[in-house]
């Protein structure tokens, strides 16, 4: 009685190109979304959550449409497609004309995270890895290894609010952001090349800046280029800097040892390169918030 569209269409149906008429309003919805969005900067499209295997051709005919219709715009945002449940693979989210995908647990992104081929951007999501978990081992390991992470803070009764495997999740969500926001980023790339860095969690800008994760514990060797660095030891278990200062290393693999037990974090950014005389380096260069 309450179909008011007179559409006889299974709900089973919605994600899924069988009935046109049902796809002739999605698409005037989706319009009418971007009419009234298009003006703000920050936004994410997302065709949908976790829709089933059979959405496949539904989803990527939905991308299309959100793509030729913001292309008509003053603005185009990112268009992402989320893994499918059940049936879906990640294969078909890279295959995807989607600018953003969020993969499951399919090929490590739960221990050892890949790092990304350049194809996507690739949102880590906790939600569509282990549906509830994640920790702050997870969150430095996707962050070290080029991706954007989200937490899915939901406190339902297999993953309460309050344990410590939660709080160490979002102590580090917020540690990385920080991190994020003091480097410079976009020139920062992902290693997992031992050769590089023996931990195989690290961003480098070589030359330029370093930042390494040690999940493990004690000393690990960064190959660095020759020069005098700010260095940043950070302890992500209490939060806190454990020492800052300068070091000055020639070129090639070197040997660093935390001042504390458990994972760490080690900072690195050029002061002054060896051909730079003494009294010329640049005070950007050394600034540590």
């Amino acid at each position: 009685s309450n179909n008011v569209n007179g559409i006889d269409a299974p709900g089973t149906t919605a994600t899924t190109l069988q009935n046109p008429e049902v796809t002739a309003l999605q698409e005037a919805y989706v319009r009418k979304v971007i009419d009234t969005v298009n003006d703000l900067d920050n936004v994410l499209y997302e065709i949908a959550n976790e829709a089933g295997g059979d959405s496949t051709a539904w989803q990527y005919h939905m991308i299309d449409v959100v793509k030729s219709y913001e292309a008509t715009k003053p603005q185009q945002h990112p268009v992402g497609m989320t893994f499918q449940y059940e049936g879906g693979s990640n294969a078909t989210l890279l295959a995807s004309a989607a600018d953003w995908i969020s993969p499951n647990e399919q090929g490590g992104y739960k221990e050892d995270p890949p790092i990304p081929d350049g194809r996507k951007v690739v949102i880590a999501d906790t939600d569509h890895l282990w549906g509830e978990g994640g920790d702050d081992v997870w969150v430095w390991k996707s962050f070290t290894r080029g991706l954007h992470t989200l937490f899915m803070d939901g406190g339902i009764m297999t993953f309460p609010p309050s344990t410590d495997q939660r709080e160490s999740a979002r102590r580090a969500m917020g540690q990385t952001a920080r991190y994020a926001a003091r480097m410079d980023l976009a020139t920062m790339r992902p290693q997992d090349d031992s050769s590089i860095c023996s931990t195989r969690y690290c961003l480098t800008n070589a030359g330029k800046e370093y930042l390494v994760y040690q999940p493990a514990s004690g000393a690990f060797t960064l190959n660095v280029a020759a020069g005098t660095y700010v260095y940043e030891w950070f302890n992500p278990s209490t939060g806190s800097v454990a020492s800052r200062g300068s070091v000055t290393v020639p070129s090639g693999s070197r040997s660093f040892s935390p001042p504390f037990r458990g994972s760490a974090v080690l900072h690195l950014k050029l002061a002054r390169s060896p051909d730079q005389p003494d009294g010329r380096m640049s005070s950007t260069d050394v600034t540590i918030e």
